[in-house]
């Protein structure tokens, strides 16, 4: 399982969390790759506002969610992935990280401002860390 992405992305996503005073998040759009659909490309990212405006946790803003789902449908992209910061502390999940895991069975792209970028997914074993492929 591998997440495939831009290096302009994952610097734009590293200047979020480097300029934010809170926990920045948002959905990776693109599309899912490979013989069992298991690689995720990432086309793009869309920041959503974190409605907690808080440095420890995010809540995506439901109606920001709901345009840019639209927004993909109508380009033919899917959600692969959720993103979030971690200011002030490493780039893996949290226990309120796992909860948000178990409603969006996604790729979830952890960053933090010091260019730490980590990649996880809740399987059935547990949590596994995603290879990032960055082209």
């Amino acid at each position: 399982m591998r997440l495939i992405i831009r290096r302009e992305i994952i610097k734009m996503l590293i200047e979020m969390a480097k300029n934010a005073n809170v926990e920045v998040c948002g959905f990776l759009l693109g599309r899912k790759e490979g013989p069992e659909k298991i690689n995720f490309l990432v086309l793009e990212a869309k920041q959503v506002r974190n409605r907690l405006d808080s440095p420890s946790a995010f809540e995506m803003e439901p109606e920001e969610m709901v345009k840019i789902l639209d927004e993909a449908e109508a380009k033919g992209l899917e959600v692969v992935g959720i993103f979030h910061s971690h200011l002030k502390c490493p780039p893996v999940p949290s226990e309120r990280d796992l909860e948000g895991m178990r409603n969006w069975p996604i790729v979830w792209l952890i960053i933090t401002p010091e260019r730490e970028v980590r990649a996880w997914v809740l399987g059935d074993g547990g949590i596994e860390e995603v290879k990032i492929e960055v082209t």
